[in-house]
């Protein structure tokens, strides 16, 4: 993949959009309230935003549901004001598990979790166009684990399906990631030891229990 700078694509867009007094609409798919922090912070001065919590690849429900209340409670301390809205996704485990089937022993980072990008972003720019949204983007670029370059060149290509604008975006650029965490801590929100689904989980507990036998 070329070497794209999308947060400088980013810079220009939201310069014309200040300069031309616009305020589109904007979903954001969020993984978690730690990700979304910094983001929602960030973009909060140039678009009418909504969150679609949509990750059915999270895994077990109680662990989902924890971070979903993480997210409706960062939300509502952060923007009190009501200017953020949440919609929320039903639990639908079963559409991740079709989705990665026969890649459950792919490595973290390869094409499991592209399939699961494409599925959770597929649903938003689905979304987005059903809600007449002017742009769609997810928090996900935000983790220094993920490829940005990746998550822009799924978005584009729902863009052109969906008819609904990608936001071009890299966001732990700037020192997104660095002050996603300070927000954490200054919200005291919950951050998770793993991605989300059972074999980040199950990579994330071997790590636990070789730490603690050295």
């Amino acid at each position: 993949m070329n070497s794209v700078n999308y947060q400088r694509l980013l810079d220009k867009l939201l310069e014309e959009l200040k300069k031309n007094n616009e305020r589109p609409r904007l979903l954001v798919h969020s993984c978690c309230a730690p990700c979304s922090s910094y983001v929602l912070e960030y973009l909060n001065e140039y678009f009418d935003i909504t969150v679609l919590y949509y990750n059915p690849n999270i895994s077990p429900r109680e662990e989902y549901d924890k971070r979903k209340a993480e997210q409706l409670r960062f939300i509502s301390e952060k923007f009190p004001d009501g200017n953020v809205k949440l919609a929320d996704c039903d639990y639908d485990s079963e559409a991740y598990t079709a989705a990665v089937r026969g890649l459950e022993k792919e490595p973290e980072g390869g094409k499991r979790c592209e399939r699961c990008f494409r599925l959770r972003l597929g649903r938003t720019a689905e979304y987005a166009a059903e809600g007449g949204f002017d742009y769609f983007v997810t928090t996900l670029s935000i983790s220094p684990l993920k490829n940005a370059a990746l998550l822009n060149k799924i978005g584009e290509e729902l863009s052109e399906s969906y008819g609904v604008a990608y936001l071009p975006s890299d966001f732990k650029k700037k020192n997104g990631y660095k002050r996603s965490i300070e927000l954490s801590r200054e919200y005291d929100l919950y951050r998770q030891s793993f991605c989300g689904c059972v074999y980040s989980k199950n990579i994330a507990d071997k790590k636990t229990e070789i730490n603690s036998e050295e």
